[in-house]
């Protein structure tokens, strides 16, 4: 591999993981929170693709497509949180399981009746469709650096939500005994509520910003959840700094080891996995 190679690689990697970064935070934030594990998170992120393909088509404008789509995906997560995700607070993870298995279900029926099932694409911002140099041959979009720039800026406001704001106290308190958190008087089910739209509009945006990198095609959810969920637990559960370092480090394995060792880069992740598990069963950060 000659430097050229290394360094466009090095940036797919990083850019890679910090796009996982932005779906496995919600992830993490709402299983730490909440106790809820969401197997419809990954759902999140193909109707914000589906969303931004809409409305780049009938506006014109990805700035206010990716707007808009946020704001929708903010109200649906507001939505199922109040009507199915509450009922499963006082519930086994089984149950949790059953329910958000069958809501992937009713979001692809829903994407393939709105949408159809045909591929789909979203052109790049004219204003972020060039290049920039970094060697006398090679470029690299300035679009996907513009989405790596963008995924550490929501990385650090959400650091500082959680650590400097009241609801980020009330959002690390419900995480350490939501029993004392209602018995101060605060409502812990507004509570859950928010941290759950933040979590689907966190998936939603990520699924916006892939959409101009990537084919739009129903199931696209699937498998970037699992993937997730490799960060999640390499990472270690709830914690949102144990999910941006293992999705660098999954970012950066995946995309050297699709160069390096093509037969094995499907793998290549769980391998990785399973050697930090073996020497940190919790994780790296687990929370």
């Amino acid at each position: 591999m000659d430097t050229s190679l290394f360094l466009v690689q090095l940036i797919n990697g990083l850019q890679y993981g910090l796009l996982l970064f932005l779906i496995a935070s919600g992830l993490t934030l709402v299983f730490g929170v909440m106790g809820i594990l969401n197997l419809a998170h990954g759902s999140m992120y193909m109707v914000g693709a589906y969303l931004a393909w809409y409305f780049v088509e009938h506006t014109g404008s990805f700035a206010l497509s990716a707007i808009i789509s946020a704001v929708i995906a903010l109200i649906i997560g507001v939505v199922v949180e109040r009507t199915l995700i509450r009922q499963l607070y006082r519930r086994n993870h089984l149950d949790q399981v059953l329910l958000t298995i069958g809501m992937i279900f009713v979001f692809n029926a829903l994407q393939s009746l709105l949408w159809g099932n045909d591929p789909l694409g979203v052109a790049v911002p004219a204003a972020l469709s060039s290049a920039v140099p970094l060697t006398d041959v090679l470029e690299y979009p300035v679009y996907r650096i513009f989405v790596a720039l963008l995924c550490i800026a929501i990385a650090v406001v959400m650091y500082f939500m959680i650590n400097k704001t009241r609801l980020g106290m009330l959002i690390r308190a419900g995480e350490s005994n939501r029993e004392m958190v209602e018995c101060l008087g605060i409502d812990i089910r507004q509570l859950y509520t928010i941290v759950f739209a933040i979590g689907v509009m966190l998936a939603a945006v990520a699924g916006v910003v892939a959409a101009p990198m990537s084919s739009i095609v129903p199931g696209m959810g699937e498998h970037i959840l699992i993937t997730c969920f490799v960060v999640v637990v390499i990472g270690g559960m709830g914690s949102i700094k144990g999910a941006f370092v293992a999705a660098l480090l999954v970012g950066l394995v995946d995309t050297f080891a699709s160069v390096l060792v093509p037969q094995m880069s499907s793998m290549m992740i769980y391998i990785v996995m399973a050697f930090i598990l073996l020497i940190k069963p919790q994780g790296l950060f687990s929370s």
